[in-house]
Protein backbone atom coordinates (compact mmCIF):
# COMPACT_ATOMS: atom_id res chain seq x y z
CA UNK A 1 0.00 0.00 0.00
CA UNK A 2 1.06 3.61 -0.52
CA UNK A 3 0.08 6.75 1.36
CA UNK A 4 -3.40 8.22 0.77
CA UNK A 5 -1.99 11.66 -0.08
CA UNK A 6 -0.61 10.42 -3.37
CA UNK A 7 2.97 9.84 -2.32
CA UNK A 8 4.69 7.08 -4.21
CA UNK A 9 7.49 6.60 -1.67
CA UNK A 10 8.20 2.89 -1.26
CA UNK A 11 7.84 1.54 2.28
CA UNK A 12 10.92 -0.17 3.72
CA UNK A 13 10.83 -2.03 7.04
CA UNK A 14 13.85 -2.59 9.27
CA UNK A 15 13.77 -5.35 11.89
CA UNK A 16 16.74 -4.61 14.12
CA UNK A 17 18.09 -3.36 17.44
CA UNK A 18 18.34 0.20 18.70
CA UNK A 19 21.71 1.96 18.91
CA UNK A 20 21.38 4.68 21.53
CA UNK A 21 24.37 6.49 20.00
CA UNK A 22 22.53 6.83 16.70
CA UNK A 23 25.28 5.46 14.45
CA UNK A 24 24.07 1.93 13.70
CA UNK A 25 20.99 -0.25 14.13
CA UNK A 26 17.47 1.08 13.72
CA UNK A 27 18.69 4.66 13.80
CA UNK A 28 21.15 4.15 10.93
CA UNK A 29 18.55 2.24 8.96
CA UNK A 30 15.90 4.96 9.21
CA UNK A 31 18.38 7.71 8.33
CA UNK A 32 19.48 5.75 5.27
CA UNK A 33 15.89 5.15 4.18
CA UNK A 34 15.09 8.86 4.46
CA UNK A 35 18.24 9.85 2.57
CA UNK A 36 17.45 7.43 -0.27
CA UNK A 37 13.87 8.51 -0.87
CA UNK A 38 11.86 5.83 0.89
CA UNK A 39 9.55 5.73 3.91
CA UNK A 40 11.32 3.89 6.71
CA UNK A 41 9.44 1.84 9.31
CA UNK A 42 10.79 -0.20 12.20
CA UNK A 43 10.38 -3.32 14.28
CA UNK A 44 12.55 -3.05 17.38
CA UNK A 45 14.18 -6.33 18.46
CA UNK A 46 16.48 -5.12 21.23
CA UNK A 47 17.55 -2.04 23.12
CA UNK A 48 21.26 -1.41 23.56
CA UNK A 49 23.19 1.02 25.71
CA UNK A 50 25.78 1.95 23.13
CA UNK A 51 28.13 4.81 22.31
CA UNK A 52 31.31 5.47 20.35
CA UNK A 53 33.30 3.29 22.77
CA UNK A 54 31.21 0.12 22.59
CA UNK A 55 28.10 -1.66 23.84
CA UNK A 56 27.56 -1.40 27.58
CA UNK A 57 24.34 -3.43 27.71
CA UNK A 58 21.67 -5.10 25.56
CA UNK A 59 18.11 -6.11 26.35
CA UNK A 60 16.14 -8.29 23.95
CA UNK A 61 12.46 -7.58 23.40
CA UNK A 62 9.92 -10.40 23.83
CA UNK A 63 9.06 -12.36 20.71
CA UNK A 64 5.41 -11.33 21.09
CA UNK A 65 6.42 -7.66 20.93
CA UNK A 66 8.47 -8.23 17.79
CA UNK A 67 5.68 -10.16 16.09
CA UNK A 68 3.07 -7.54 17.05
CA UNK A 69 5.17 -4.69 15.65
CA UNK A 70 5.74 -6.54 12.39
CA UNK A 71 2.09 -7.49 11.88
CA UNK A 72 0.94 -3.98 12.81
CA UNK A 73 3.06 -2.40 10.09
CA UNK A 74 2.80 -5.01 7.35
CA UNK A 75 -0.93 -5.69 7.66
CA UNK A 76 -1.95 -2.02 7.58
CA UNK A 77 0.73 -0.11 5.67
CA UNK A 78 2.43 -2.80 3.60
CA UNK A 79 6.09 -3.05 2.66
CA UNK A 80 8.10 -3.10 -0.55
CA UNK A 81 11.25 -4.44 1.15
CA UNK A 82 12.37 -5.76 4.55
CA UNK A 83 15.84 -5.50 6.09
CA UNK A 84 16.99 -7.43 9.16
CA UNK A 85 19.78 -6.57 11.55
CA UNK A 86 20.38 -7.55 15.18
CA UNK A 87 18.44 -10.69 16.09
CA UNK A 88 20.16 -11.90 19.22
CA UNK A 89 18.44 -15.23 20.00
CA UNK A 90 17.37 -18.35 18.14
CA UNK A 91 13.75 -17.68 19.03
CA UNK A 92 13.88 -14.18 17.55
CA UNK A 93 15.68 -15.38 14.42
CA UNK A 94 13.10 -18.10 13.80
CA UNK A 95 10.16 -15.77 14.45
CA UNK A 96 11.45 -13.11 12.06
CA UNK A 97 12.28 -15.72 9.41
CA UNK A 98 8.71 -17.02 9.60
CA UNK A 99 7.30 -13.49 9.28
CA UNK A 100 9.48 -12.71 6.26
CA UNK A 101 8.55 -15.98 4.59
CA UNK A 102 4.92 -14.89 4.73
CA UNK A 103 5.59 -11.41 3.31
CA UNK A 104 5.56 -10.77 -0.43
CA UNK A 105 8.58 -8.45 -0.53
CA UNK A 106 12.34 -8.84 -1.04
CA UNK A 107 14.38 -9.28 2.15
CA UNK A 108 17.93 -8.14 2.87
CA UNK A 109 19.51 -10.10 5.71
CA UNK A 110 22.47 -8.57 7.51
CA UNK A 111 23.52 -11.47 9.80
CA UNK A 112 24.86 -9.23 12.56
CA UNK A 113 27.27 -11.14 14.77
CA UNK A 114 29.48 -8.57 16.47
CA UNK A 115 29.54 -4.80 16.80
CA UNK A 116 32.21 -2.54 15.31
CA UNK A 117 33.87 -2.64 18.73
CA UNK A 118 33.92 -6.45 18.93
CA UNK A 119 30.91 -6.86 21.22
CA UNK A 120 28.90 -10.05 20.59
CA UNK A 121 25.37 -9.30 19.34
CA UNK A 122 24.28 -12.84 18.42
CA UNK A 123 24.10 -15.78 20.81
CA UNK A 124 26.12 -18.80 19.70
CA UNK A 125 22.95 -20.88 20.04
CA UNK A 126 21.29 -18.72 17.37
CA UNK A 127 23.84 -19.41 14.64
CA UNK A 128 22.14 -22.57 13.44
CA UNK A 129 18.80 -20.75 13.22
CA UNK A 130 20.41 -18.07 11.07
CA UNK A 131 21.80 -20.76 8.76
CA UNK A 132 18.68 -22.91 8.49
CA UNK A 133 15.80 -20.42 8.91
CA UNK A 134 16.87 -16.86 8.11
CA UNK A 135 19.33 -17.19 5.22
CA UNK A 136 16.90 -19.33 3.16
CA UNK A 137 14.36 -16.47 3.08
CA UNK A 138 16.91 -13.81 2.10
CA UNK A 139 16.85 -12.15 -1.29
CA UNK A 140 20.31 -10.78 -0.47
CA UNK A 141 22.52 -11.73 2.49
CA UNK A 142 25.27 -9.23 3.40
CA UNK A 143 27.81 -10.83 5.77
CA UNK A 144 31.19 -9.32 6.52
CA UNK A 145 34.25 -11.53 6.79
CA UNK A 146 33.87 -12.15 10.53
CA UNK A 147 30.24 -13.18 10.00
CA UNK A 148 31.23 -15.47 7.12
CA UNK A 149 33.69 -17.21 9.44
CA UNK A 150 31.04 -17.44 12.17
CA UNK A 151 28.45 -18.96 9.85
CA UNK A 152 30.56 -21.17 7.58
CA UNK A 153 34.01 -21.58 9.08
CA UNK A 154 35.55 -20.13 5.91
CA UNK A 155 38.28 -17.60 6.68
CA UNK A 156 39.00 -15.05 3.97
CA UNK A 157 42.61 -13.92 3.66
CA UNK A 158 42.71 -12.69 0.06
CA UNK A 159 40.34 -11.54 -2.68
CA UNK A 160 40.34 -14.99 -4.25
CA UNK A 161 38.89 -16.40 -1.02
CA UNK A 162 35.77 -14.28 -1.50
CA UNK A 163 34.45 -16.76 -4.06
CA UNK A 164 34.84 -19.63 -1.62
CA UNK A 165 33.12 -17.61 1.09
CA UNK A 166 30.21 -16.74 -1.21
CA UNK A 167 29.73 -20.36 -2.22
CA UNK A 168 29.66 -21.43 1.42
CA UNK A 169 26.97 -18.86 2.32
CA UNK A 170 24.89 -19.66 -0.78
CA UNK A 171 24.72 -23.27 0.42
CA UNK A 172 22.28 -22.05 3.07
CA UNK A 173 19.81 -20.77 0.49
CA UNK A 174 19.86 -16.99 -0.01
CA UNK A 175 19.18 -15.97 -3.63
CA UNK A 176 22.18 -13.62 -3.65
CA UNK A 177 25.08 -13.05 -1.30
CA UNK A 178 27.18 -9.91 -0.94
CA UNK A 179 30.47 -10.77 0.75
CA UNK A 180 31.85 -7.55 2.19
CA UNK A 181 35.63 -7.54 1.89
CA UNK A 182 36.24 -4.28 3.69
CA UNK A 183 38.47 -5.97 6.28
CA UNK A 184 40.99 -7.02 3.62
CA UNK A 185 44.04 -4.92 2.79
CA UNK A 186 43.94 -2.63 -0.23
CA UNK A 187 40.79 -1.35 -1.89
CA UNK A 188 37.40 -2.05 -0.33
CA UNK A 189 36.31 -4.98 -2.51
CA UNK A 190 32.93 -6.75 -2.25
CA UNK A 191 31.66 -9.74 -4.21
CA UNK A 192 27.99 -10.06 -5.17
CA UNK A 193 26.92 -13.38 -6.66
CA UNK A 194 23.97 -15.70 -7.03
CA UNK A 195 26.23 -18.64 -7.82
CA UNK A 196 26.01 -17.93 -11.54
CA UNK A 197 26.85 -14.32 -12.29
CA UNK A 198 29.44 -12.34 -10.35
CA UNK A 199 29.70 -8.63 -9.70
CA UNK A 200 32.88 -7.22 -8.15
CA UNK A 201 32.44 -3.86 -6.47
CA UNK A 202 35.50 -1.77 -5.71
CA UNK A 203 36.01 1.50 -3.92
CA UNK A 204 39.17 3.18 -2.69
CA UNK A 205 40.01 2.59 0.97
CA UNK A 206 39.35 5.85 2.77
CA UNK A 207 41.54 7.22 5.51
CA UNK A 208 38.73 7.69 8.03
CA UNK A 209 38.36 5.63 11.20
CA UNK A 210 34.79 6.82 11.80
CA UNK A 211 32.94 3.92 10.21
CA UNK A 212 30.37 2.91 12.83
CA UNK A 213 27.19 1.69 11.15
CA UNK A 214 28.60 0.74 7.75
CA UNK A 215 27.00 -2.72 7.67
CA UNK A 216 23.56 -1.53 8.74
CA UNK A 217 23.75 1.36 6.31
CA UNK A 218 24.76 -0.78 3.34
CA UNK A 219 22.04 -3.40 3.93
CA UNK A 220 19.40 -0.70 4.34
CA UNK A 221 20.55 1.02 1.16
CA UNK A 222 20.23 -2.27 -0.74
CA UNK A 223 16.70 -2.69 0.64
CA UNK A 224 15.82 0.83 -0.54
CA UNK A 225 16.97 0.01 -4.07
CA UNK A 226 14.96 -3.22 -4.13
CA UNK A 227 11.88 -1.40 -2.82
CA UNK A 228 12.24 1.06 -5.70
CA UNK A 229 12.18 -1.83 -8.17
CA UNK A 230 15.87 -2.04 -9.00
CA UNK A 231 17.38 -5.43 -9.88
CA UNK A 232 19.70 -6.81 -7.21
CA UNK A 233 23.00 -5.91 -8.96
CA UNK A 234 21.84 -2.33 -9.57
CA UNK A 235 20.55 -1.94 -6.01
CA UNK A 236 23.82 -3.23 -4.55
CA UNK A 237 25.98 -1.02 -6.78
CA UNK A 238 23.99 2.07 -5.79
CA UNK A 239 24.20 1.08 -2.13
CA UNK A 240 27.97 0.68 -2.38
CA UNK A 241 28.27 4.17 -3.84
CA UNK A 242 26.08 5.63 -1.09
CA UNK A 243 27.93 3.94 1.77
CA UNK A 244 31.33 4.91 0.32
CA UNK A 245 30.23 8.54 0.42
CA UNK A 246 28.92 8.09 3.96
CA UNK A 247 32.26 6.65 5.10
CA UNK A 248 34.14 9.48 3.41
CA UNK A 249 32.01 11.98 5.35
CA UNK A 250 32.09 10.06 8.64
CA UNK A 251 32.78 12.22 11.68
CA UNK A 252 34.13 12.08 15.22
CA UNK A 253 31.52 11.54 17.92
CA UNK A 254 32.39 10.92 21.56
CA UNK A 255 35.74 9.43 22.47
CA UNK A 256 35.84 6.42 20.15
CA UNK A 257 34.71 5.40 16.67
CA UNK A 258 32.28 7.88 15.17
CA UNK A 259 29.48 7.12 12.70
CA UNK A 260 29.28 7.32 8.96
CA UNK A 261 27.38 10.37 7.72
CA UNK A 262 23.98 9.24 6.43
CA UNK A 263 23.04 12.71 5.21
CA UNK A 264 26.08 13.39 3.03
CA UNK A 265 24.22 13.06 -0.27
CA UNK A 266 21.35 15.27 0.87
CA UNK A 267 23.74 18.10 1.65
CA UNK A 268 25.57 17.57 -1.62
CA UNK A 269 22.32 17.71 -3.57
CA UNK A 270 21.18 20.94 -1.91
CA UNK A 271 24.55 22.71 -2.00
Amino acid sequence: MRGERGTDLPNVLTVAGSDSGGGAGIQADLKTMLALGTHGMSVLTAVTAQNSLGVQGAWELPVEAVRAQYRSVVDDIGVQAVKTGMLSSAELVETVAELIAGTDAPAVVDPVGVSKHGDALLAASALDSVRTKLLPVATVATPNLDEVAQLTGVRVETETDLRRAAAAVLEYGPRWVLIKGGHLAGDAVDLLTDGGEEHWLRAPRLDNRHTHGTGCTLASAVACGLAQGQPVPEAVAAAKEYVTGAIRAGFALGGGIGPVDHGWALRRDTA
